[in-house]
């Protein structure tokens, strides 16, 4: 919506307060904030991005999907970002280009990664989309990304999640725990609990694979080995 810069301060403002654009950082300390209270509506922008530290001598920066693949650093880190969805009417499955189950945005289950990047070009990272117009249909979504390829090592990824409302503040959830040798981190679920409003609570989990994180967070999904 347009400002109208014509209007006067004065008097009782019947406007609510514009909604704050600084960024939100969940912590330990502070893991959960409300989508609704940062703006909420409109589609969410889920990304991940990283700056892989390679060895002396290598090409490192910033990490797109399979860029390993088309001549980048050898012994970098390539990460995939992915989403569990499970919806109000019992329906659960998994967004994630393995499987190439890219998931719809008009449709069930209203979660969508962006394919654009298969070919490693992009620089921008991993990028997944939610429509909030169908919040109502979600009953909770799980944020993770593991390691495609490269050594198992989230400790050196320098991995950032931001997750951008269409109105209202960035939420940055960071994957800086030590992670040990596990190839997947839990990053976020977002838990819808009143019906309207998405809870973004921080998780940082570490696991070693896609039935692990299933049993962590009770998903219930029957896994088979699955191929881009």
């Amino acid at each position: 919506m347009p400002i109208d810069y014509t209007k006067r301060s004065g008097g009782q403002d019947s406007n609510p307060a514009p909604v704050s654009l600084s960024k939100v950082t969940l912590t330990k300390n502070a893991p959960s904030v409300s989508l609704s209270k940062q703006g909420g509506g409109g589609r969410l922008h889920v990304n991940l991005n990283w700056t892989a530290q390679s060895a002396p001598g290598s090409a490192g920066g910033p990490g797109g999907f399979l860029k390993r693949v088309l001549g980048g650093a050898s012994d970098g880190v390539d990460l995939d970002l992915a989403c569990l969805y499970e919806l109000t009417d019992g329906r659960k499955g998994v967004v994630q280009a393995l499987g190439n189950t890219f998931g719809s945005l008009e449709a069930p289950p209203y979660v969508q990664l962006d394919a654009d990047d298969r070919t490693g070009a992009s620089v921008g990272g991993e990028n997944l989309f939610v429509n909030l117009a169908h919040v109502r249909e979600i009953r909770r979504l799980l944020i993770f990304a593991f390691i495609y390829a490269g050594a198992p090592n989230f400790d050196q990824a320098n991995a950032v999640v931001t997750l951008t409302p269409a109105r209202g503040a960035p939420i940055e959830v960071r994957l800086d725990e030590s992670a040990g040798n596990a190839r997947m981190c839990a990053i976020a679920q977002l838990t819808n609990s009143s019906g309207d409003d998405l809870v973004v609570n921080r998780e940082v989990r570490y696991v070693a694979g896609h039935q692990d994180l299933d049993r962590t967070y009770g998903w219930g999904l029957n896994w088979t080995p699955g191929r881009k």
